[in-house]
């Protein structure tokens, strides 16, 4: 095997790891699997397919099969997926990178303020983005660097569409991650003061997902501080991040409200 091809591998596994922790393990055991009919099948192009193919089926037999039960084993739990609750995922991506799980304490507590939300607000659903992997803790979950132990969860804001006028459950953001509530005048300018010190990838998404979305919703800060307050009440969620400009907005006040340096965000 040539040094190129090597390199190749190694990056593939890499990436695969970084991004979905058990991506890695499953490209070597196709790897493995397909070593012994390298010289049997002639086609290039055929049985490259087929070891696409196979990689991606048995990720995903691991993914939503395999690893919820060991995961288990390691005090973490899948947040839901299409379970009845008013609890979701922002992007199905999430789930297929295994980065939806956590803690049952969290798990429990998300899935009590979901509910009650839907309660309050008839059709709302919270939309969760990134939790922690499945496995191992201090394993980090790129690009957080605090997702490492199964009890971080980012959570969307919520919106109101603009052009409706109606309560959304959508997001700006195709990815909940990239679009910002930004600061109004008078309010604390995190990001900027982040730019000044030099900290420029905290901001670096915002020119790299697609902003003319923005326009299409409306900040919806009676839900979100609403959301905000019942997660204050949960016994097991011990620290809430959020901009010191919506902290001010939305009037928290609670020892949980923790200042977060990433701008705008998501969270």
């Amino acid at each position: 095997m040539n040094k190129v091809r090597i390199i190749v591998r190694i990056l593939i596994f890499c990436v695969l790891t970084v991004i979905s922790q058990i991506g890695g393990l499953v490209y070597l055991l196709t790897l493995y699997i397909f070593k012994s009919l390298d010289k049997k099948i002639k086609g290039k192009v055929a049985f490259t397919l087929l070891k696409l193919t196979s990689f991606v089926v048995l990720y995903l037999i691991s993914t939503f099969v395999i690893v919820p039960p060991i995961a288990a084993l390691f005090g973490r739990v899948p947040l839901p997926v299409f379970s009845a609750t008013h609890l979701k995922p922002l992007n199905k991506i999430t789930l297929v990178l295994n980065r939806n799980y956590v803690k049952p304490e969290l798990r429990r507590a998300i899935l009590n303020v979901s509910d009650e939300m839907g309660k309050k607000y008839s059709g709302s659903e919270v939309r969760y983005l990134d939790a922690c992997f499945p496995f191992i803790d201090q394993f980090p979950l790129m690009p957080h660097l605090s997702h490492s132990d199964g009890k971080k969860l980012d959570l969307a804001f919520f919106y109101i569409n603009s052009h409706s006028g109606k309560e959304s459950n959508e997001s700006p953001s195709f990815i909940g991650y990239g679009i910002c509530e930004e600061p109004q005048q008078g309010e604390v300018n995190t990001a900027d003061f982040c730019k000044s010190k030099g900290y420029l990838q905290y901001s670096f998404l915002k020119y790299i997902i697609p902003q003319n979305s923005k326009s299409d919703f409306k900040f919806d800060a009676e839900r979100t501080k609403s959301l905000l307050e019942l997660l204050i009440k949960e016994e097991h969620v011990s620290k809430i991040f959020i901009e010191p400009h919506l902290k001010q907005r939305l009037n928290l006040q609670s020892e949980k409200n923790q200042v977060s340096w990433l701008p705008g965000g998501e969270t």
